[in-house]
């Protein structure tokens, strides 16, 4: 009777053991589930948006494993994102906290903001006005915005928010090194990205985590937890249930 239930035991070691190999193998190389606790990226992402993030679109580097094991350096089976793409990505400073953001600049650009409009070598990006988006959040406040579709490249659009009350007008000359890159948020006067070179600055390929692909679940924290299912009718954002992120 003892074997029996010590073979039952070591069984149900190994099954667990199998199933946490098989989660780490997922969330290495396929993809991780993500949540958004800031209104950097509004009107794109949402307080209380959680994404699904593929892994595997830039290829394997130390970052795509917990704890980020410093196995190799680089990237295996490495793949260059593209102008647009939203990044999850290990902030510079502290190679650890994650952050999502717009990849703007490709190696070798020459990105600049004159007279509130972006320059990306030298050309001002197309944008045209968006009506229908007045106000995004920042922390706890609300802003009144002008936001923007603009367009990066090859036709494609994107949503970016400018403070009607006072956006950065001017900027340096932002020369993207070598296997990095240059990222800003779509919330752009409430997000620290790649125009803060102290604290983020440009982002190596290494640093890159994955690509933003699908919003699963959202819930507005204003309204309420989603733990508190009895306010889930209030809280909850079905419209924005499995929405694809561009």
């Amino acid at each position: 009777m003892k074997k029996k239930i010590s073979k039952i035991i070591i069984e149900n070691i190994k099954t667990i053991i199998a199933a946490l190999f098989i989660a780490i193998l997922i969330r290495s190389f396929i993809i991780q589930p993500f949540y958004i606790p800031s209104s950097s990226m509004e009107p794109t992402l949402l307080v209380g948006d959680r994404i699904f993030v593929s892994k595997f679109t830039y290829g394997i580097s130390k970052h795509s494993f917990p704890f980020s094991p410093n196995l190799f350096k680089g990237r295996i089976f490495d793949k260059l994102p593209d102008r647009g793409d939203l990044v999850v990505f290990k902030t510079p400073a502290d190679n650890r906290t994650d952050y999502i953001k717009r990849l703007i600049g490709l190696p070798g650009d020459e990105i600049q903001f004159i007279s509130g409009e972006i320059y990306i070598n030298k050309k001002k990006i197309d944008r045209k006005k968006n009506l229908q988006i007045q106000r995004v959040r920042c922390g706890k406040i609300s802003l009144e915005v002008q936001t923007y579709e603009e367009t990066l490249y090859k036709g494609f659009k994107h949503l970016a928010s400018y403070n009607k009350a006072g956006t950065l007008q001017n900027s340096k000359k932002f020369i993207v090194p070598e296997n990095h890159f240059f990222l800003l948020g779509d919330n752009r006067d409430c997000s620290k990205d790649s125009r803060y070179l102290k604290s983020v600055g440009y982002v190596s390929f290494e640093n890159l985590v994955g690509k933003a692909q699908l919003i699963f679940f959202s819930n507005d924290t204003i309204k309420g937890s989603m733990f508190e299912f009895w306010n889930l009718q209030n809280s909850f954002r079905i419209e924005r249930l499995f929405k694809k992120i561009k």
